[in-house]
């Protein structure tokens, strides 16, 4: 049985405070970060959790993180690589900047993170490394050339790690995210979403708590034996 503890990042909203909330639900102390302050007591309504303020590109800051957390003897045996941005441009205006800050926060930070927890889950012989991709990843998307390599490359980083880690009891997956209701969407026009919607089979835009049970189901011990996965949960817009 893991040690109930998750480390989620990006979580003060959308998809990243759904796991939070679905993880808190399921029993977890939940350690949840994000860029600016957040009262995850509050949204979570539960004191078993802490909120640090995290900037996932930041090595140092990241290194403070894990000594803290060590310290107080709360080291996760589930990370989730959530947290992400998007600077959208057709690719021959992009600006480098925009491509650097995707690729950072995007991919390296999922370097950063698990680099920073791997070894005490390898030193348990136990744990869950969950990341949150895109089905950007696996269609490509015009005008999201940056985000769509920095989600691509989690699939990369998921499968090859899940391979070395396999025999320490670690399991590394990857979730891959369809159209899900968010400020992005409630954003759109009429047109939009139905233009949007008339792509997807299921003809609806998920909900974060789709996102959010899967996370928790492939934190379990039910999902012992799934490892280096690509699962992707888009109402069936993209089809392997």
């Amino acid at each position: 049985m893991l040690n109930k503890t998750v480390f989620i990042t990006g979580s003060s909203r959308g998809i990243g405070l759904s796991m939070a909330k679905a993880f808190s639900e399921d029993g977890y102390f939940v350690i949840g970060t994000s860029r600016s302050q957040h009262d995850l007591e509050a949204t979570l309504g539960s004191k078993n959790c802490l909120h640090l303020i995290l900037d996932v590109t930041d090595r140092n800051a990241i290194k403070q993180a894990l000594a803290l957390l060590d310290a107080q003897s709360i080291l996760p045996s589930v990370i989730v690589n959530n947290a992400g941005i998007t600077k959208d441009q057709l690719f021959l205006r992009m600006k480098d900047d925009d491509w650097d800050q995707v690729i950072n926060t995007n991919l390296t930070s999922v370097f950063n993170i698990t680099k920073a927890f791997i070894k005490s889950m390898v030193k348990a012989r136990e744990g869950r490394v969950i990341n949150i991709s895109s089905v950007a990843a696996l269609m490509g998307n015009a005008g999201q050339v940056n985000y769509s390599a920095s989600k691509a490359g989690i699939g990369g980083f998921t499968r090859s790690l899940a391979k070395e880690v396999a025999p320490r009891n670690i399991t590394v997956n990857s979730i891959t995210p369809g159209f899900i209701e968010s400020d992005m969407t409630d954003a759109l026009t009429e047109d939009q979403k139905f233009q949007i919607r008339s792509r997807i089979p299921s003809q609806t835009f998920g909900d974060p708590r789709n996102i959010a049970d899967l996370a928790v189901f492939l934190a379990s011990d039910k999902a012992q034996y799934i490892t280096g996965q690509t699962i992707s949960v888009d109402g069936g817009l993209y089809m392997s």
